[in-house]
């Protein structure tokens, strides 16, 4: 199953380092990275495949939306198809 990884919030050290070792760790794939920072404003979108992680969707969501918030970021994980129902123009 492929997921969406969208980070939002203010740059600083280490926030891809964090994101792709989380993933790592529950044996995600990342698949594509894009990010921006624009005065200072962190902007990230992931595609990613679980397929072969132990971890179910929802627990990967609260893992990382946790981690985020520790550091004051907006980490948010939906499944593609879902992404892609929501950003239909």
């Amino acid at each position: 199953m492929k997921i969406v990884v969208t980070i939002v919030g203010q740059d600083r050290v280490g926030i891809i380092a964090m994101v792709s070792n989380i993933l790592a760790e529950k044996n995600v794939n990342i698949l594509n990275i894009n990010q921006n920072i624009l005065d200072g404003f962190f902007n990230m979108v992931m595609i990613a495949d679980m397929t072969a992680s132990k971890i179910n969707l929802k627990d990967l969501q609260q893992l990382l939306k946790g981690k985020g918030e520790e550091i004051g970021l907006d980490i948010k994980v939906q499944h593609e198809d879902i992404f892609s129902i929501m950003h239909r123009i």
